[in-house]
């Protein structure tokens, strides 16, 4: 009887395929990307060109099922999605697109609508990974929730006013208010609603995942 090589086994979803993730791990992150494109086309729009909007979720889900990798990947593409909008493309950002015709730097809206993004999905897979060791996987998956609309509006909303306060556009928007002042009164209504509402589901889908075996211990 021949031996059959390891190097011919066939690969099973556990089975790293590149960059440290598995086939299953890519299953997942292409549908949240395909998620992340269709929340994308969807928000509602709020004063100062700003809006509700649901991406940071799958962020969070991605940080849960497969680590800080999976949440920066989901979270780079959030962040080049509402950077792509700045321009009209794959939906619009009506704050960004007034930025840019005000003649808004193309790098630090890069740096703004992407880093900030990207950040954010590094960090909850930290937070995750911290917090299941901690509390039942229910409590650590809703607290990655709040923290993954928590952390954008927060990322978010700092480097608009860190690159963008001297526009005319931000002026207007900001009514000669201090820093956190602006944040505060801009994000009020919208923050808390998105905070629930990732709270919530994410805590409900990160449970579902962890039951179903996606989220593994040693992510």
């Amino acid at each position: 009887m021949n031996n059959t090589s390891a190097s011919n086994a066939p690969r099973t979803s556990t089975t790293k395929v590149a960059f440290g993730l598995t086939s299953r791990d890519f299953v997942i992150l292409a549908m949240l990307v395909a998620l992340e494109i269709i929340l994308g086309l969807w928000n509602i729009p709020m004063p100062a060109g700003l809006s509700i909007t649901f991406n940071m979720i799958p962020v969070a889900i991605a940080a849960i099922a497969i680590g800080p990798k999976g949440g920066a990947i989901i979270g780079g593409a959030f962040g080049l999605i509402s950077f792509l909008q700045c321009f009209g493309i794959m939906g619009s950002s009506g704050l960004g697109i007034a930025l840019m015709q005000e003649g808004a730097n193309p790098f630090l809206m890069f740096v703004h609508r992407f880093g900030s993004r990207f950040l954010d999905g590094l960090l909850l897979g930290y937070i995750f990974r911290a917090l299941r060791g901690r509390c039942n996987v229910f409590a650590a998956c809703s607290v990655t929730g709040f923290f993954a609309a928590f952390l954008n509006t927060l990322l978010f909303m700092s480097t608009l006013v860190l690159f963008f306060s001297n526009t005319a556009k931000m002026q207007e928007s900001m009514g000669g208010r201090a820093f956190f002042a602006y944040i505060v009164a801009s994000v009020g209504v919208n923050g808390l609603i998105e905070m629930a509402v990732s709270t919530i589901l994410t805590g409900a889908v990160g449970t579902a995942l962890h039951k179903a075996g996606f989220v593994h211990a040693g992510k």
